[in-house]
């Protein structure tokens, strides 16, 4: 797959941003630097994003963890910034509408900008101490019309982008907390890895130990690196891939698991999402859930009966506000949902991060998802 349009217009938008921050923020809150000093950090953010994307592309930077994790945090420091120059702007503008004599606007604007310093250094201590740390385990309670096992335990991980920087101690710590839930069932909604198949194998022997049945459903970033190869290789795991496909789960009594493909494999020409095909094996007459990776697969399965959908991919914007930009894409960011159709949508915020290591106002979850009889 040809990712380098989507590389060049990540660069460019990152150096638009880069530019604004420079031009509406850093030279107002440093007025007595030199310029070549001013600038010197909006530049060194974009030769970080350069690198970045050359990295992701091409995988042609040094392979360490350290080196991606620095590189990935330019991006968190250029959309930090962003944020705060916007927010810089909008108050200098108000602020000169309001009348000070010079002596007390001066102070003001001192006080304003270290006030505004700190708040971006605590925004972005935050948000690295909430990306890496184990995630929290998030439980949710969701009541489905005659489901046939009362207080069945779902574990629902998704996007834990196993590669450069998440790898196998990461996923032991994950793996561990979800068999201390002892769930009847896990389920995997995509993003799993971000490497192919045969560089991050080993990180993934955790997933041998969990106690549960475990199903998996490709997301998009799987496609990037060979998803044939990935959805062998996680066969040989213990994981069942379910793609475009069902089981049943507990015999005629129970209720049907329906896996679907990810929406980018229409895009791509491989593994495309095909409803028809995932459900023609299932009794409508039976309760079903449904694993896509991308929340607005829903909109292509108003024919078919589905009770309850899990799905990722947003990591709930991850650092807030992009999870704005998310919701233009998505007809969800996060959580449990009541569809239009009538079914319920439960969109989890995801174990791991991509690109910069950290998350604000979007922490990290382990679902345990407690299955009810309506």
């Amino acid at each position: 797959m040809n990712m380098a349009p989507f590389f060049l217009a990540f660069v460019l938008l990152m150096g638009a941003m880069n530019y604004y921050s420079y031009r509406r923020f850093l030279v107002r809150l440093t007025p007595n630097l030199p310029q070549w000093v001013t600038a010197g950090l909006p530049l060194l953010l974009q030769l970080g994003e350069i690198l970045f994307a050359v990295e992701a592309a091409t995988r042609f930077v040094i392979d360490s963890p350290l080196v991606y994790g620095v590189l990935a945090s330019s991006i968190a420091f250029s959309f930090l910034l962003f944020n705060f120059a916007l927010l810089y702007d909008l108050l200098l503008q108000v602020s000169r509408r309001i009348p000070f004599d010079r002596g007390r606007r001066r102070f003001i604007k001192l006080g304003f900008d270290v006030t505004m310093l700190i708040a971006a250094l605590a925004y972005l201590a935050k948000g690295l101490v909430e990306g890496l740390k184990t995630p929290r385990v998030k439980r949710v309670d969701v009541a489905i019309p005659d489901f046939p096992f009362d207080g069945y335990n779902v574990v629902q991980l998704s996007d834990l982008h196993i590669g450069r920087f998440i790898q196998g101690d990461f996923l032991q710590r994950v793996v561990e907390r979800t068999n201390a839930l002892e769930p009847d069932l896990v389920v995997i909604t995509g993003d799993l890895v971000d490497l192919p198949i045969g560089e991050v194998e080993d990180y993934l022997e955790p997933l041998r130990e969990l106690r549960a049945p475990a199903y998996f459903v490709l997301g998009n970033h799987e496609y990037f690196h060979g998803p044939h190869a990935i959805l062998e290789g996680l066969e040989r795991l213990g994981l069942r891939t379910l793609v475009n496909e069902s089981v049943r789960i507990g015999g005629a009594g129970g209720f049907e698991l329906v896996g679907l493909a990810d929406r980018i494999g229409a895009r791509v020409g491989m593994l495309a999402p095909d409803p028809a095909r995932a459900f023609a094996a299932t009794d409508p007459d039976l309760p079903t859930l449904v694993l896509a990776h991308q929340p607005k697969m829903m909109e292509r399965l108003g024919g078919y009966r589905w009770d309850l959908m899990l799905s990722g991919h947003t990591h709930g914007g991850q650092i807030f506000p992009f999870g704005l930009l998310v919701m233009v894409d998505q007809p969800y960011l996060a959580g449990l949902h009541r569809t239009p159709g009538g079914g319920q949508i439960y969109v989890s915020r995801g174990a791991g991060t991509w690109g910069p290591p950290m998350r604000v106002l979007a922490p990290a979850e382990i679902t345990h998802i407690v299955l009810r009889r309506a």
